[in-house]
């Protein structure tokens, strides 16, 4: 079995070898640039030394006498020993030492080459000669007329100059090995403080607390949409993206810019409680709770649960329960009408209660008024005759106009945008009210659904927010199930190129036209539909 190394340790490896590779870097620069300095002092020394010899008036006399080395010697030894240099060596024009530490060497020819300083240059280098290997200066010596007569040579040993390098060098390590001490200090601490930070877990640990995060996150059948403090989505989870129609590119963006105005004042509201908000044409159930970490408040957390199908399912049960009632008022209505009839029989009014008979089929005719012949579509006759059956039960009248056309393609939306607006127009009206529908499409596939009733209708300063989710003038259920018809008739318009508009009706109460196509663009706007008028609803009846 392999024992892994410990992160803090591991880290503090990391820094150390790191501080290593600094300080010896460090190091050897500094060692550079004291031995590059200490070259420059003693090269401006070294020419100092040989251009004063060059430049005595006795150095220059000497040339011209027939012993110059008589003179020249003792001068350049004194100089020597006064400037603390390794050698003065003169030489004549032919490179013939005139001068020289060690007096043997007087008289004899320099080992190393002087061709650059008789041409009248300056020389600095490093040479090894008699003496050995030495950092140098070379000048030209000339006499009153100008001309090189000889040279003069100065230097001093390269041992001598490593002795003086040498000499600052333990102060130089003293610091560095300061440095590394408190830089070895520095990353155990920085080591520990990190460990601490990620909760004393090894990177294996961290990882597989990630993966079995991500499955959690991704795999809940609920949406999770998380913000920071400063309000940028920093999570979204698979099924949260599903609800609201977002990809990856939402998080790290402003939560006010990246999702719908009815999620963001739910995130701003921070409610604990469950409520009901519209996203798209999906109506989904959130919650936030915030997102704390050792008792601070970071960010949100919302909490997504779809409730489309729900919200579906227990419109069906109101609408089936409507029905339910409204057959068994009917079945009682004509089990009372039938003892009239028995007991006309009985009495031998034959002639009434045959009456009698014809006038009850023609008020329970109702449920079998004939629809507009251009409605072909099965689902939206069925919902006409089921809202028709309910209505009556409330005292409610609904006529279709004739004319009104609904061929079988495409009518899902039709359903839902017709359900909606019949069920606020009975809503609104009321009992011994009526509502008038209107269909109508073009070859092109556009639609046109306009709905009107006698009701109280929309005051002209709400006839847009009445579109927007959650606005109603109902009253509240428990979690707020109210005003989000009108929200979803609006976006299924504008999902189709289309909109929807409120406006008075003829009738006296709200007319809502809803306009919409299937084959692209060029919607007709709303209100193109014909009104009806409330001479011609009271004429069909």
């Amino acid at each position: 079995m392999v024992h892994r190394i410990p992160l803090r340790f591991q880290l503090v490896a990391l820094q150390l070898g790191i501080v290593l590779v600094v300080l010896t870097a460090v190091g050897a620069v500094t060692i550079r640039m004291q031995e590059a300095q200490l070259r420059d002092a003693y090269k401006g020394r070294l020419i100092g030394v040989a251009e004063s010899v060059a430049r005595l008036p006795s150095v220059v006399d000497a040339f011209g006498t027939s012993s110059p080395a008589q003179t020249i010697a003792p001068i350049a030894e004194v100089i020597r020993q006064a400037s603390h240099v390794t050698y003065v060596v003169v030489t004549d024009r032919n490179g013939v030492r005139q001068s020289h530490p060690n007096p043997e060497e007087i008289g004899k020819p320099v080992s190393t080459d002087p061709s650059v300083p008789l041409s009248g240059d300056i020389y600095v280098g490093t040479q090894t000669g008699t003496l050995g290997e030495s950092w140098r200066v070379k000048v030209p010596i000339f006499d009153r007329a100008g001309t090189v007569i000889g040279t003069a040579s100065v230097g001093v040993l390269e041992s001598t100059l490593a002795a003086d390098l040498y000499e600052d060098l333990p102060q130089l390590f003293g610091w560095l090995l300061g440095a590394a001490l408190l830089s070895s200090l520095g990353a155990m601490y920085v080591s520990k403080l990190v460990w601490r930070r990620i909760y004393k877990l090894e990177p294996e640990d961290i990882a597989a607390l990630l993966e079995t995060r991500d499955a959690m996150l991704h795999g809940l059948g609920e949406g999770l949409v998380a913000v920071d403090a400063e309000g940028r989505v920093v999570l979204v989870n698979d099924e949260a993206r599903r609800l609201l129609g977002v990809g990856e590119e939402i998080i790290g963006s402003p939560a006010t810019a990246s999702l719908e105005p009815g999620i963001h004042r739910l995130l701003a509201a921070g409610s604990s409680t469950e409520e009901l908000v519209l996203s798209g044409e999906r109506i989904l159930l959130g919650k936030v709770n915030a997102a704390t970490v050792d008792g601070r408040e970071v960010g949100k957390v919302l909490i997504l649960r779809d409730r489309t199908e729900l919200h579906t399912m227990l419109r069906d049960r109101d609408g089936a329960l409507d029905v339910t009632q409204a057959l068994r008022a009917q079945a009682h209505e004509f089990a009372n009408k039938l003892h009239v009839i028995s007991g006309l029989l009985e009495l031998g009014e034959q002639s009434k209660a045959v009456e009698y008979l014809g006038r009850s089929h023609s008020d329970a005719a109702f449920v079998n008024r004939p629809l507009a012949p251009g409605i072909t579509d099965d689902g939206v006759r069925a919902l006409l005759i089921a809202k028709s059956t309910v209505c009556a039960e409330r005292g409610i009248d609904i006529v279709v106009d004739p004319d009104s056309v609904c061929s079988p393609d495409g009518t899902d939306d039709v359903i839902t945008v017709l359900g909606n607006l019949i069920d606020n127009a009975v809503d609104a009206a009321g009992y011994d009210s009526t509502i008038a529908v209107v269909l109508a499409e073009t070859p092109a596939g556009h639609r046109t659904l306009t709905v009107d009733d006698d009701g109280p209708g929309v005051p002209e300063s709400d006839r847009e927010a009445v579109f927007e989710a959650g606005v109603t003038s109902k009253e509240p259920d428990g979690i707020n199930t109210r005003g989000f018809g009108l929200a979803l008739v609006q976006r299924v318009a504008r999902r189709r190129e289309g909109a929807a508009a409120v406006s008075r009706s003829e009738l006296g109460g709200a007319c809502f036209t809803v306009s919409f196509t299937t084959a692209g663009p060029g919607v007709p706007g709303p209100g193109t539909a014909v009104p009806i008028t409330k001479e011609a609803v009271l004429e069909r009846l």
